[in-house]
């Protein structure tokens, strides 16, 4: 199943690319909930966390391991931010893609809604 996320890493539709390897790629959200919003997502197509098997454990911890290096790299890894992972219509997600969220750029607050 095809996804704007799919599109995205296929180049066929634009995005503000922030890094890529050959497993992930990161973008600045569209509809960005704080200043710093940047999606990282897995070049491997998986709908939901439900969908995870146990040989993509690898791939999950490469999505952390990018927001940390995003992080320093663009300078509010001391400062802080947050990292989300939606799952299916009542946890919000609504790409069916997974998708690392990272949060920066302000105070969050707790519990998010």
């Amino acid at each position: 199943m095809s996804t704007i996320f799919t599109k995205i890493i296929n180049k066929e539709i634009p995005a503000t690319i922030v890094y890529e390897d050959d497993q992930v790629l990161a973008f600045n959200d569209i509809e960005p909930q704080a200043p710093i919003h940047i999606l990282i997502i897995p070049k491997k197509q998986i709908a939901t966390l439900n969908d995870l098997q146990i040989e993509d454990a690898a791939l999950v911890g490469q999505l952390f391991l990018t927001a940390k290096l995003l992080a320093k790299q663009m300078g509010f890894d001391e400062a802080g931010y947050r990292t989300v992972f939606n799952c299916n219509a009542d946890g919000g997600q609504a790409v069916y893609h997974i998708h690392l969220h990272v949060l920066a750029g302000r105070k969050l607050s707790w519990p998010p809604g």
